[in-house]
């Protein structure tokens, strides 16, 4: 076979794995690494055949190829469709909304300062107002509700 074929054909199969390792299958992979060997090969494999002046040309000519490959693929912005771009919307704790100041409760577990108290037929989360360990079982009141924090004291105090 013609030896300015084999270097075409190497190089025409590096730029198709390259394409394939960016665009159907991202990351370092098998398609990125055949692309890389194949430029690679056709460059030793020029100097080794056609001489010093063909692997120098073979090189330079790989070697813009790469350059006008990767700008078009970062220029094209393809990249895009790989990237995630949901947004999360979702609420936690959406539990305080429907309560309020002054409602009263019993922990279900120790507030140590935060655990779990339930209102009527509500459970949340809820912080002691002064830092304090509360045992489960213990009676509280709501005194404040900060951005979805429930806040609770003791109601013997």
């Amino acid at each position: 076979m013609n030896p300015i074929l084999v270097i075409i054909s190497l190089v025409m199969v590096g730029i198709l794995f390259i394409l394939i390792e960016f665009l159907l299958t991202p990351g370092i992979g098998i398609a990125g690494i055949v692309g890389l060997a194949s430029f690679i090969g056709s460059c030793v494999y020029a100097f080794m055949v056609q001489g010093t002046t063909a692997g120098t040309i073979t090189t330079a000519v790989v070697a813009v190829i790469v350059v006008i490959l990767l700008v078009w693929m970062l220029r094209g912005k393809s990249y895009k469709k790989l990237e995630l771009n949901a947004e999360i919307d979702a609420k936690t704790n959406l539990e305080p909304e429907a309560l309020s100041v002054g409602d009263k409760g019993k922990t279900i577990t120790r507030l140590a300062p935060m655990g779990t108290v339930r209102f009527g037929h509500l459970s949340c989360e809820a912080k002691s107002e002064d830092n304090t360990m509360l045992d489960p079982g213990t009676e509280v009141v709501i005194t404040a509700i900060e951005d979805n924090k429930v806040i609770v004291k003791p109601i013997n105090d």
